[in-house]
């Protein structure tokens, strides 16, 4: 017995990094708050991002020739690095292969693309191709939300008068914190992100000062109460920091350290009680 599933197991892990897509079904409850920044980076974009289990991944595109490169600068921008080959198309495929039971209350995947510049040629082009997987994509049509398995929010150079224009609209605004008071609908901007250290001084050392604390949790409460996310990009890469972030309720724990977020998220779920 002991010999059958050793041999079993082997065969699994093979699987797993052979095939990654038939390691899905053992995969635990996703990791709601991970997100992989500039997932693009990594060693296998997208698909390392799953395996640790992470809900929220970030690519950064340009426009080139009429099609949307994955790329934090035009330098590493390459033909067959486009948007639908990296992140688009193996959504589709996962989702369609996914055994995951349909759960209301649980947020969508989310799809952060950073528009790295000339946002609204981008856009134009973005649409056209979003449009292309509309059973796959969240969106909103005369003011309703059609949910579906991902959520699509633009950043960086948002063209926010033109998103907001589009009926039916697949992708939301990446908002900041100066748009904490916006009266725009959570279903436009479903996501409130900033620079963590242009507003705050605490580096992941030490206790976090419990002015900033309670601002951090004010800004993630006020968030909440409008029907947003809360993400934080240029965190450090601190389990201390990682603390108070989910202590604090925020969506969204940015990283490009994949397994160790994985680790810390799957000990903090383990011990909850």
């Amino acid at each position: 017995m002991f010999h059958k599933k050793f041999f079993f197991a082997v065969l699994l892990v093979l699987a797993s990094n052979t095939f990654p897509g038939l390691a899905q079904g053992v995969h635990q409850t996703p990791l709601f708050q991970a997100h992989a920044h500039n997932d693009y980076k990594q060693r296998q974009p997208l698909q390392d991002a799953l395996n640790n289990d992470f809900w929220s991944v970030e690519a950064d595109i340009f426009l080139v020739d009429g099609e949307l490169l994955v790329g934090h600068s035009r330098d590493e921008l390459s033909k067959e690095r486009t948007l639908q080959k990296l992140y688009l198309n193996p959504l589709k495929k996962y989702f369609e292969e996914s055994k995951r039971d349909s759960d209301k209350k649980a947020p969508p995947f989310t799809l952060l693309i950073d528009i790295k510049t000339d946002g609204e040629d981008v856009y134009q082009v973005l649409r056209n191709q979003l449009r292309e997987y509309k059973e796959l994509l969240c969106t909103s049509q005369d003011g309703k939300i059609i949910r579906h398995p991902v959520q699509v929010v633009i950043s960086g150079d948002r063209p926010i008068e033109m998103i907001e224009a589009d009926n039916p609209r697949y992708a939301g605004i990446d908002g900041r914190l100066s748009d904490l008071d916006s009266d725009k609908p959570s279903q436009l901007m479903p996501m409130i992100s900033d620079r963590w250290t242009s507003h705050f001084q605490y580096r992941g050392k030490g206790k976090m000062p419990e002015a900033e604390r309670t601002r951090l949790r004010e800004i993630v409460k006020q968030a909440h109460a409008a029907g947003r996310r809360v993400r934080f990009w240029a965190t450090p890469e601190s389990e201390a920091l990682w603390q108070e972030l989910v202590a604090a309720g925020v969506d969204h724990i940015n990283t490009d350290k994949l397994e160790k977020l994985h680790n810390f998220l799957t000990k903090q779920t383990n011990e909850s009680p």
